[in-house]
């Protein structure tokens, strides 16, 4: 018999079991009921496709970060918010610095890790809900590969829109995705052809993810090349102005509001 997971928060469960392995605070999951076991994603492709990952890393500190993410923390400037703050390690550092950061998440459990960790300044919801709050920031972080929240071209224009909304004058977007077409892989080659005859972007993923009994409603991620990126901010208000390919095939893009 086959069962589906329960759906609930994933994210949150798994950065709570991972900050309880890493720190010792609060009850940890333990294989044999005595030995602190590693806390694994797990990301289901709807082809089948499962990849797990160690959560640990999202509670890296800053020694052990990528070159790209130290150089888009250095490009903030101004009120911040910090979209899918996760467990809080960009908007930890940003405080140190005296950046007034928020920290926005859909995740109940996520938020709890970054209170713990000492984030000050915490949002739940989405983007698009958050305009309603009447804040404005000077500088949104999209870190994590996040350029993937834009989806596809779908949603694009409306969390664009919802950017826009919450943006100062010259506001700016620091966002790092990933150009996935360098692979050879055939079985990543064969699904980005398989999401071009159906009219999408060859790394728009459709991903739910997974956590011991727990799982996600499916959802779109996109990972998207800087051209794609390009076609999708165009007409939007925002335009792409600079793309830092120094670790590809990761990449940093900074959007610009128009006006």
């Amino acid at each position: 018999m086959t069962v589906e997971p329960r759906i609930g928060d994933v994210f949150g469960e798994m950065l709570r079991d991972a900050y309880a392995v890493a720190t010792g605070v609060g009850p940890r999951p333990l294989a044999g009921g005595r030995l602190p076991r590693p806390v694994i994603e797990i990301i289901e492709r709807d082809d089948g496709l499962i990849n797990g990952a160690p959560a640990a890393h999202y509670l890296d500190p800053p020694a052990d970060w990528q070159p790209y993410d130290h150089r888009a923390v250095d490009r903030v400037r101004g009120a911040t918010l910090d979209v899918g703050v996760g467990a809080g390690r960009i908007a930890l550092l940003l405080q140190e610095r005296g950046v007034p950061v928020t920290g926005l998440d859909t995740s109940t459990g996520a938020l709890a890790v970054c209170r713990r960790r000492g984030v000050r300044d915490l949002v739940h919801g989405t983007v698009d809900a958050h305009v309603a709050d009447s804040r404005r920031y000077d500088t949104f972080l999209l870190l994590g590969n996040s350029v993937g929240l834009l989806e596809g071209r779908e949603r694009a224009p409306a969390l664009l829109a919802a950017l826009a909304a919450l943006a100062r004058p010259g506001a700016q977007v620091i966002a790092q995705g990933t150009d996935p077409y360098g692979t050879r892989d055939p079985v990543h080659t064969g699904y980005h052809e398989r999401n071009r005859r159906r009219g999408r972007f060859g790394g728009q993923l459709r991903l739910r993810l997974r956590y011991r009994e727990l799982g996600t409603e499916w959802f779109d991620y996109l990972v998207c090349s800087p051209d794609e990126l390009a076609e999708l901010v165009r007409g939007s208000g925002w335009r792409l102005t600079d793309v830092d390919d120094r670790d590809a095939p990761y990449y940093l893009a900074t959007l610009r509001l128009a006006g």
